[in-house]
């Protein structure tokens, strides 16, 4: 199935527990090198009482099952998280596109130094790189990224 079949549409609360389980999968396969600092339990709270209710999450559904999420608090992106078996398919660019139409005045996220296959996608997205940390202000204490999308200036 290809992601033109998948439906993206706005998470609710009876979402959030397939939502943390996609984001759940997808962390531990793209990476395997971070610790996780939330405990399944914790991850499924967080999606049922903030990330669903509180933020601009949205699900992508293919047959009843969540594919992928992706949660923007205004122009910050603040996940964006594919099954494992959806990468690589047009999904996470199905999603880019949905953050860029949603905050067309720009976007900044944050992704781990370690995880260069996310520099690359959101690099080729035209994502760059302003600042570096060495992951003291992140629960993982890993080091990360921060990206901004600019659009380009109106002629």
């Amino acid at each position: 199935m290809s992601s033109n079949d998948v439906v993206l549409r706005r998470a609710t609360g009876t979402d959030a527990r397939a939502a943390a389980e996609v984001w759940l999968r997808s962390f531990a396969a793209a990476l395997p090198t971070v610790r996780c600092a939330h405990d399944e339990a914790d991850v499924h709270n967080w999606f049922a009482r903030v990330l669903v209710p509180r933020y601009e999450t949205w699900v992508a559904v293919s047959d009843g099952n969540a594919v992928g999420l992706m949660v923007l608090n205004g122009e910050e992106l603040k996940q964006l998280y594919l099954d494992p078996a959806w990468r690589g398919r047009g999904l996470g660019d199905r999603f880019l596109s949905l953050a860029k139409e949603q905050q067309p005045g720009g976007l900044t996220l944050w992704t781990f130094q370690v995880n260069t296959s996310a520099h690359r996608f959101y690099e080729r997205h035209g994502f760059t790189a302003v600042e570096r940390t060495d992951g003291m202000r992140n629960d993982e204490r890993e080091p990360d990224v921060r990206y901004l999308w600019q659009p380009p200036p109106a002629r």
